[in-house]
C-alpha cells in the first residue's frame, strides 16, 4: 500500500470547536438581562445602528452569537434562518452578535451574504455585549423571555459537535425552548453545553515581552498550521499573518492543551516516527508565554518569509491524469455526507509501475480526504492492499525513487473513495489524480502494500471496549516502513505488536486515541526488520456504547462495511523485501 506522508502541519483543521464548559452561576441575579437589554444599542454590518430595547414588545428575544470563520457558526447560521421563520409569526425574534475582535464589518456582511442570513447581525464592537451575556463561544445562543430573563442558554442543537456529525439533530434545545416559552411552559433543559470557537476578546495585557509574533511564533506556525490555514484551504480561518492570529489566542491554547492539534495519536513510549506532528515543549512554552505576554508583534525585519507552495503538480509531470467522474458531485450545505466510491478505468492493456501519485482535491474547502484504491482484473472489490495515493490536507504525494516502484497489474480498475465535509453552503467537486510511470527493467523493488484484516466481526450493541485482532505472517526477511490503523466511528484504540520467532514481542505502534477524522500514516524514523516467521498482530478496541459521541446507534449490533456507520477492521503497513 502506499499513502501520501501527513508533515507537522494544521495547527487548527476544521474540528477546533470544543465543547462549552463554562455556564451560568446559580445565582438568580446572572440570569436578569433586563437591564442590559435597554442600555445596548449596536450597529449592523450596514453600519445602521439598531437598540435591543426597540424589540421590547416581542415575547421571546434570541441573541446567538456568531463568527465569520468558525465551522459550527458557518454550518448553523442557516439554522437560525430557518428557526427564525419558523416562529416569526409568534413574535419571536433572533438577532446575531459578532464579539470577535478579529472579524471586521467586511467579514461580517460576506458571512450574511454568503450564506444568506435574513436576520439582524450586529457587531459588538470590544466583546461588551458578550461580557455582559457571559459568552464565550460562537455559536452560543441565549434565549430571554418577555421580562429579558434568561430562560435558555448553550447550544442550538446537538447535530454537530467536536468532531462529530449526525444528519439530523437528535435534541433541538432551541427549538424546544422557545416552543415551551411561547406555551408558558419552564423550559425543560435551560443549559446545554455551547460547542464552538472560543470569542475572539480585545486583549487584557499590554503586549510586551522579548518573545514576539515575527521572530518565535510565526516560524512555527509557518511550519505547523498555514498549509491548512490559508485562503482556499480547508482550514475554517486563515494564520497567515499576525492580525489573522489575534483574536484565536483561547482557541490556540485549549486545542493545544487538549493535545487536538496539531493531529497525532501515537503513544509517545513506542516507535520513533519520521512525521511526528507533535509541538515541541519549547513550541508550546513560547507560544503560551507569548500569549500571557499579550501578544507583541515585534519588528517587521524579524518575519521570515511567507510559505510558498506549489500550485501545479508536486510530482513531475504526470503521464496519465484521471478525473473521478465525468461530472462533477454535489456536496450539500450541511448534513453528513457518507463515503462516495467512483470507479475509473484507465485503460492499462499492460502492467504499469508506477513511481510517483499524487491525488488533488478539486475543491480544497470540503475534500476531508482522498483514496484511490486498485481493483485488480476481474475484480469485483477494491485490493485493501493496494491503495495507489491518497490526500489529506497538508499531504505529500507519493514519490518513491532509486527504482523503487507499485506494481498495477494490466486491466486493473482505479477506485476514487472520497470523504466531503459540508462548510455551510452547498458545493461541487471534481477531484483527480496523476500518475508516473517507470519502465519495467528499471525496477530494483516492489513496494509492498500489507494487511491485517478481519472482516467477520460482531460489534455487541453498548459494548464500550469490544476487541478485534487480526494478524499477518511475514514469509521472508522484510523492511517495516509505515503503518496506518483504519476504523470506522466507533474506532476507540489501536495496536500493532510485533511477534517475534525467538520469541520475543514489541509494541510497534500504539493509539490510545483512535480519531476517524484523521487517518494517520505512521512513517518510522528507521526502517523495522521483521525477520521471516515474524507474527504482526493488530488488535483493535470499538466503542459501540451511547458514551462514544460520535456513535451513529448504539443499540446496533456492527458488521464489517464500507459506510461509518459500519465498521472495518484494517491493519495497513508498507514494506519492502529486505534484499
Amino acid at each position: 500500500m502506499i499513502l501520501h506522508k501527513l508533515p507537522m502541519v494544521c495547527l487548527l483543521i476544521a474540528f477546533c470547536v470544543l465543547a462549552n464548559r463554562s455556564v451560568h452561576a446559580s445565582d438568580p441575579s446572572r440570569f436578569d438581562k433586563s437591564d442590559v437589554i435597554a442600555q445596548f444599542a449596536l450597529m449592523d454590518n450596514y453600519g445602521n445602528k439598531l437598540a435591543l430595547a426597540d424589540f421590547s414588545e416581542k415575547p421571546v428575544l434570541v441573541l446567538a452569537f456568531l463568527g465569520t470563520e468558525c465551522p459550527l457558526a458557518k454550518l448553523y447560521g442557516p439554522r437560525l434562518n430557518e428557526i427564525q421563520e419558523r416562529f416569526a409569526e409568534k413574535g419571536v425574534v433572533v438577532i446575531g452578535i459578532n464579539s470577535n475582535t478579529q472579524d471586521s464589518i467586511t467579514e461580517l456582511k460576506a458571512y450574511v451574504h454568503r450564506f444568506k442570513i435574513f436576520f439582524p447581525m450586529l457587531k459588538d464592537i470590544g466583546n461588551r455585549l458578550a461580557d455582559a451575556m457571559g459568552a464565550t463561544r460562537t455559536p452560543e445562543v441565549f434565549v430571554l423571555d418577555t421580562d429579558r430573563h434568561v430562560r435558555y442558554h448553550g447550544r442550538i442543537d446537538d447535530q454537530y459537535g467536536v468532531g462529530t456529525a449526525r444528519q439530523e439533530p437528535k435534541q433541538n434545545d432551541l427549538i424546544q425552548a422557545i416552543e415551551e416559552l411561547l406555551a408558558g411552559k419552564p423550559v425543560t433543559n435551560p443549559e446545554t453545553p455551547a460547542p464552538g470557537c472560543f470569542i475572539g476578546r480585545t486583549k487584557q495585557v499590554e503586549p510586551h515581552g522579548e518573545i514576539t509574533y515575527t521572530k518565535d511564533i510565526a516560524p512555527i506556525l509557518n511550519a505547523r498550521c498555514v498549509e491548512c490555514h490559508r485562503s482556499g484551504e480547508i482550514g475554517p480561518f486563515t494564520l497567515s499573518s499576525y492580525q489573522d492570529v489575534l483574536g484565536w489566542e483561547s482557541t490556540i491554547l485549549e486545542v493545544i492543551a487538549d493535545n487536538r492539534m496539531p493531529p497525532w495519536n501515537a503513544n509517545p513510549e513506542y516507535g520513533h516516527f519520521a512525521n511526528d506532528a507533535r509541538l515541541s515543549e519549547s513550541e508550546v512554552s513560547l507560544i503560551k508565554s507569548w500569549i500571557a505576554n499579550g501578544m507583541p508583534e515585534g519588528a517587521a525585519k524579524d518575519l521570515p518569509p511567507a510559505p510558498r507552495y506549489a500550485e501545479g503538480w508536486r510530482i513531475p509531470e504526470p503521464d496519465q491524469v484521471f478525473a473521478m467522474d465525468d461530472a462533477p458531485f454535489q456536496i450539500p450545505a450541511q448534513g453528513v455526507v457518507e463515503y462516495q466510491r467512483f470507479e475509473v478505468d484507465p485503460g492499462w492493456n499492460e502492467d504499469k509501475y508506477i513511481c510517483a501519485a499524487e491525488a488533488r482535491p478539486d475543491n480544497r474547502s470540503v475534500v476531508h480526504h482522498i483514496l484511490v484504491y486498485v481493483v485488480p482484473p476481474n475484480g469485483r472489490r477494491t485490493d485493501l492492499r493496494s491503495v495507489l495515493v491518497g490526500y489529506a490536507p497538508g499531504s505529500l504525494p507519493v514519490h518513491v525513487e532509486n527504482g523503487l516502484a507499485l506494481l498495477v497489474p494490466k486491466g486493473s480498475k482505479l477506485v476514487f473513495e472520497m470523504h466531503y465535509t459540508p462548510n455551510g453552503v452547498a458545493q461541487q467537486d471534481r477531484s483527480y489524480v496523476g500518475v508516473k510511470f517507470i519502465d519495467k527493467g528499471n525496477v530494483t523493488k516492489l513496494l509492498n502494500g500489507r494487511v491485517a484484516i478481519e472482516t467477520k466481526f460482531r460489534i455487541p450493541a453498548g459494548a464500550k471496549a469490544h476487541e478485534v485482532s487480526a494478524s499477518y505472517v511475514s514469509r521472508s526477511d522484510e523492511l517495516l516502513l509505515s503503518m496506518t490503523p483504519h476504523m470506522h466511528l466507533r474506532g476507540k484504540a489501536f495496536r500493532y505488536e510485533a511477534f517475534y520467532p525467538d520469541g520475543s514481542r514489541e509494541i510497534l505502534l500504539d493509539v490510545p486515541n483512535y480519531d476517524f477524522n484523521w487517518q494517520l500514516k505512521y512513517i518510522l524514523a528507521e526502517p523495522k526488520k521483521l525477520v521471516r516467521g515474524t507474527k504482526l498482530v493488530c488488535t483493535a478496541v470499538y466503542d459501540n456504547s451511547s458514551d462514544n459521541l460520535v456513535n451513529p446507534d448504539p443499540s446496533q449490533v456492527v458488521h464489517w462495511g464500507d459506510q461509518s456507520w459500519q465498521e472495518m477492521m484494517i491493519g495497513f503497513f508498507d514494506s519492502v523485501d529486505a534484499d
